[in-house]
């Protein structure tokens, strides 16, 4: 089998030209911003632009896009306007992917502020509870990221993912993004195939496979349990490519799509040297 495999693409220009850089690489999954990520808010998607983007994807051979919300939002703030302005760029962040037909929302769960873990797993819950609420009937699954855990940000273990997921009334909505460079600096190993077992045995004990939706394929910069969030290109940091051949390999997560996050240029060259490295390690 084929596996999916992209990165996350430049939207300059409008939503539709994703489609056309991504096509041109050669990509079968694609991420995007469908807004400027560093704004809480942008001016609605054209009716046109969506219908563009709609076309395009339907004729080309990416067969999976996620969307990446806006690195503002928080779903856990200590500050109650924060909060209140984070919940409402959420939900407006579900309608776009709604709007342009994108099944997945990747989103960083959040930064708790000092408020303590136990209570910020419970404010993201509610968020979503809210968010959901409001955007009843959507298809847009909400995909929550594992992170690094730097400063007091949630989801760098396994644990505070499933507590989210138990906490939220619509299970039917969540999802898990596994990113490769955020597991590793929060402690998880997989370079070697023992290690990659344990920790794919923890996380299916722990959260389940069958929630695993996405890969964010980067190495890291930082080393294990560093909990510092810095992404490297393919074999270049700390994890090396025995990691991500034991990914690349696993049988059980082949159909699942892997997006990379690497460092790029304009014209995302870096991108096809990364994904053709992944390409190498994958036993014949």
């Amino acid at each position: 089998m084929k596996q999916l495999l992209g990165a996350h693409t430049s939207i300059a220009g409008g939503v539709s030209t994703s489609v056309d850089r991504a096509v041109k690489l050669g990509f079968t999954a694609m991420q995007i911003f469908t807004k400027n990520n560093n704004r809480w808010f942008a001016k609605p998607l054209d009716e046109k632009e969506i219908i563009l983007f709609k076309k395009k994807l339907a004729g080309s051979e990416i067969k999976f896009v996620v969307a990446h919300d806006s690195y503002l939002i928080n779903l856990c703030a200590a500050n109650k306007e924060m909060l209140e302005k984070s919940r409402d760029a959420f939900v407006d962040e579900l309608e776009r992917c709604e709007l342009l037909g994108i099944p997945y929302l990747n989103f960083h769960p959040g930064s708790h502020g000092g408020q303590g873990e136990k209570d910020g797993l419970k404010i993201i819950a509610e968020s979503i509870n809210i968010a959901h609420d409001k955007t009843k009937d959507f298809k847009v699954s909400s995909m929550l990221e594992l992170t690094a855990g730097q400063g007091t940000a949630l989801g760098y273990r396994f644990e505070h993912i499933a507590e989210i997921i138990d906490m939220v009334e619509d299970k039917s909505r969540m999802s898990v993004c596994i990113d490769t460079a955020h597991i590793f600096a929060a402690g998880y190993d997989f370079r070697s195939t023992k290690a990659y077992k344990k920790t794919m045995k923890e996380f299916d004990e722990i959260i389940g496979l069958n929630r695993l939706q996405c890969f964010h394929m980067n190495d890291s910069k930082k080393e294990l349990g560093s909990r510092v969030d810095r992404h490297e290109h393919i074999g270049k940091g700390f994890i090396g490519l025995d990691g991500f051949a034991n990914i690349m390999n696993d049988k059980r997560i082949e159909k699942i799509p892997k997006v990379l996050e690497t460092p790029k240029g304009k014209e995302q060259l870096e991108d096809l040297e990364n994904l053709k490295i992944l390409k190498s390690l994958i036993k014949k």
